[in-house]
């Protein structure tokens, strides 16, 4: 482990490339869906499953992984989970069928939901005093992979076919090479002897209102970071937008949440947490509406400012959990990288089958609202609590 105030630069650049190689691959998926919608003739209601079945598969499995890898030290997830996720993510281009596609996208989604928790419970161990910037790093990582993979594949296919993405696998194979000469093994966290009831009680104790409060609020931002991304592209195509404007819109919606994700970790051992989660929720809707509404070049602004403020407090709520429950830093990763967003993606295809029903701007305005009643909750977050913990 590094000294106690001085981030091991090394092993957090190790984690955010994991991140960020994972997450490269799942970002294809999106993007993709009008090129499947066309392919496989789907309706909207099946374009909500791909996108819910994804999420749901972090649900089913990120807690059992967080327990595990709180227990073991083995770097089986951490590496293990980017395997999948590069190799059948890939493979996309191979199938014929809906069912096909939908089982490649489940295995290539829960080598996702492997490596997320066990990956971002490591960093507290190796960030000293410097978390919240560490870990909103770490998150650039993901952030950048979603901004980047869009363009990179919808560039791929749009100009040679499906048939191209197996060849992707290639560069992401080399970087697994690289990753698995440079990455520690998790230290693990002392949960060893316990079930998993008995681990649950050491890691949340008498902090688990609190937890259960960031989590709720962590599924709702889930819910409505699910929807736009699923169906904006949809909506995109329907507009007559090109394959490869829709991987621009993409990128710039994730492009800057990175930014903002940055800003916001940084501000947050400043200022606390509640002042970020109200600016960002009460502008996010406003913008959120305005990607809905705006066309030609101007969607591109759109995308800029809802990703920047739907995104901004995405770092905020791991940061908030693990400071309140060190001792089960990949469990709570897990809680609120995967059971959260395993539920915000659980209610995906209702909002397919509403856009099926009405229209997907109708569905989608709705959505863009929640973070408007989102401040309720974020009214009784423990700002004070957190600001006096430790750094771990």
């Amino acid at each position: 482990m590094n000294e106690k105030n001085h981030a091991d630069v090394k092993v957090i650049f190790a984690l955010t490339l994991i991140h960020f190689t994972g997450d490269f691959y799942i970002s294809f998926v999106n993007p993709l869906l009008p090129v499947f919608v066309e392919e496989f003739s789907l309706s909207l209601t099946q374009v909500g499953l791909i996108a819910g079945m994804m999420r749901m598969l972090a649900f089913v499995v990120q807690p059992g992984v967080g327990y595990f890898a709180d227990r073991y030290r083995s770097r089986v997830f951490v590496l293990g989970g980017p395997l999948l996720s590069i190799v059948f993510i890939s493979l996309v281009g191979w199938t014929h069928s809906f069912w096909g596609l939908l089982l490649f996208i489940a295995l290539g989604a829960t080598g996702s939901s492997m490596f997320h928790p066990s990956v971002a419970g490591m960093v507290a161990n190796y960030a000293g005093r410097h978390f919240g910037l560490s870990l909103s790093i770490f998150n650039i990582g993901g952030m950048v992979a979603f901004g980047i993979g869009p363009l990179f594949i919808t560039y791929l296919v749009g100009r040679w076919g499906l048939e191209v993405t197996p060849w992707t696998a290639i560069p992401g194979l080399a970087l697994m090479a690289l990753l698995f000469r440079i990455t520690p093994r998790p230290l693990g966290e002392g949960l060893r002897g316990q079930g998993f009831s008995g681990a649950l009680r050491t890691a949340f104790g008498d902090v688990w209102k609190s937890i259960f409060l960031i989590w709720v609020i962590m599924v709702l931002h889930a819910f409505v970071n699910q929807a736009f991304q699923a169906f904006i592209p949809v909506l995109y195509a329907h507009d007559g937008q090109t394959l490869v404007s829709i991987g621009f819109v993409v990128s710039l919606f994730s492009l800057a949440g990175s930014l903002s994700g940055l800003l916001a970790g940084h501000l947050s051992d400043r200022i606390g947490y509640r002042p970020i989660f109200i600016g960002t929720f009460l502008l996010a809707a406003p913008c959120l509406i305005m990607m809905l509404f705006l066309h030609g070049s101007w969607v591109y602004l759109g995308a800029t400012l809802g990703g920047f403020f739907l995104f901004a407090t995405l770092p905020l709520g791991l940061v908030m959990a693990q400071k309140l429950a060190p001792q089960g830093k990949s469990m709570v990763s897990s809680l609120m990288m995967g059971l959260a967003m395993g539920m915000g993606g659980v209610m995906t295809p209702l909002v397919g089958k509403l856009a099926d029903i009405f229209s997907i701007r109708a569905a989608l305005f709705v959505v863009a609202l929640v973070p408007l009643a989102s401040l309720c909750l974020v009214a009784f977050l423990p700002d004070k609590k957190l600001r006096e913990q430790p750094s771990t």
